[in-house]
């Protein structure tokens, strides 16, 4: 798995180290990675040679990595400019480098560029862009380089105009195709809508990880680790050993919940699943395997229960919810069932021992905590899980998984083409059959939203999505993940 650190935390750690190695060292690290970094790009485009290079340099240590950088790519036979925005804040020994390298300095925004390294502000920085830089961030999309196309942008440390420690974009704000960042990954790398400006993101190391002491703020999940959590069936393994999980979901007006929280359920690893609900007969037709009942109290037994996906919020869902709820089991509530949660009838219900997870999109999030999830997504996802006592993955193209201890996961799978009606309630049927099997309801949710991400990717190659298409996806990428 990957880990991101908040900037309290790096400078902490860049403190520790620094004292420990000549002054200067760490810099030169950085601005030594990047260079490398951007070498190898521009020779997939022509070389290094003759290549021309923008920096775009702020004051601070970003923008000594930058015009360092800037001085080995010059060294090399590359026409560096650097355009700085604060001269009078300007890196003093990295703006020397860079013009006795046969670096220059130039007033305006160029009409062409080759690579554009981005070294406006770095970690440090606060709220979006200020109007110059705004300005010239707007223009970077009309250079053109060697071959015509759009030059390439190189962000230093994190794109400019970026929220660090959250991951949000407050304004105006550069958009990298690439991110050469330094030491360890930093939240907006891998949460909310500054990870999508990241572009791809490179990691320097410069000696940092020995003294990074906090716990990560973050942590992304990768396909290695999904694979080796996965229950796997053994020899002696039955349908019962391997779990059944139970489904209290649809209902007349919404058979299509039932349906698709089935097919979630029956693509992951439970030997079993048990639908109970008025949609038995519609479940049943689709998914003979499954056995249904009319309600909870008449499913039999199960190892997790599934409720809320087009149950409705009547008095007949309200008994369901209340019987799941009952249970000693690990239970997971969607849609329908975080709607019932809102008048705070069930608060004593969820005064339980068994795990909870609760998997609210944004509008129903705004209904359970009394506010939107906000510019920190992953904190509201930590306040509502504390306050819950469960485990809460909150949807979106970075979906959050949140524990009431403040463990924060980024799903890094999604895709916008999962914002499509059905896709949740294949969500909640995959992880209740994760959470049947046995696994922790934290992992469960990490797991979950990642398959389903990746059969939401998968799904897209074909076209418009469905909730259809993305269960149907769930197998094929299992069995590539899985091998």
């Amino acid at each position: 798995m990957r880990r991101a650190w908040r900037v309290t935390d790096v400078r902490a750690a860049e403190k520790t180290l620094m004292a420990t190695l000549p002054e200067g060292t760490l810099m030169q690290r950085a601005a030594a990675g990047l260079a490398r970094r951007c070498a190898l790009l521009l020779e997939e485009t022509g070389g290094v040679y003759g290549a021309r290079v923008l920096l775009l340099v702020g004051s601070g240590d970003n923008g000594g990595d930058t015009l360092y950088a800037g001085a080995a790519l010059a060294r090399r036979g590359a026409q560096v400019r650097a355009l700085l925005l604060t001269p009078e804040r300007v890196h003093l020994a990295g703006l020397a480098a860079l013009r006795q390298a046969g670096g220059f300095t130039t007033g305006d925004l160029p009409t062409r560029a080759d690579l554009i390294l981005d070294g406006i502000v770095g970690i440090g920085s606060r709220g979006g862009l200020r109007s110059q830089a705004a300005a010239i961030a707007r223009g970077l999309g009309a250079l053109r380089g060697r071959t015509g196309e759009r030059a390439l942008v190189v962000a230093v440390d994190v794109p400019s105009g970026v929220a660090v420690d959250t991951g949000d974009v407050p304004g105006e704000a550069v958009t990298a195709d690439v991110t050469v960042t330094f030491g360890c990954l930093k939240p907006a790398h891998v949460l909310g809508p500054a990870a999508v400006r990241c572009g791809h993101v490179d990691l320097v190391d410069i000696g940092l990880g020995p003294v990074l002491q906090a716990d990560p703020a973050v942590r992304v999940p990768e396909a290695a680790d999904i694979a080796a959590w996965w229950p796997r069936p053994g020899a002696t393994s039955d349908k019962y050993t391997r779990g059944v999980v139970g489904l209290a979901t649809g209902s007349v007006k919404y058979p299509g919940a039932a349906l698709l929280s089935a097919a979630g359920a029956l693509a992951g690893p439970t030997g079993m699943v048990r639908y109970a609900g008025s949609a038995h007969y519609d479940v049943v037709r689709a998914h003979p395997t499954v056995v249904a009942s009319r309600k909870v109290a008449d499913a039999g037994r199960v190892q997790a229960w599934v409720c809320g996906s087009g149950l409705g919020t009547g008095d007949e869902a309200r008994t369901e919810l209340r019987s799941v709820l009952a249970t000693s089991l690990p239970v997971l509530l969607d849609a329908d069932a975080i709607t019932l949660l809102v008048g705070g009838e069930h608060a004593e219900d969820l005064r339980r021992d068994a795990p909870l997870v609760i998997t609210p999109h944004d509008g129903e999030f705004k209904r359970l905590a009394g506010e939107a999830p906000g510019a920190d997504r992953a904190g509201a996802a930590a306040r509502l899980a504390a306050w819950t006592n469960a485990v809460v993955l909150l949807k979106g193209d970075r979906t959050i998984v949140a524990t009431p201890a403040g463990e924060i996961w980024a799903n890094p799978t999604g895709s916008p083409e999962l914002a499509t009606a059905g896709t949740g309630d294949v969500l909640a049927g995959l992880l209740g059959s994760l959470l049947a099997a046995g696994l922790p309801a934290v992992r469960a949710a990490v797991m979950a939203a990642y398959v389903h991400g990746l059969a939401g990717r998968r799904a897209a190659v074909d076209g418009p999505v469905t909730g259809s298409d993305v269960a149907s996806a769930l197998r094929p990428v299992l069995v590539d993940l899985l091998g």
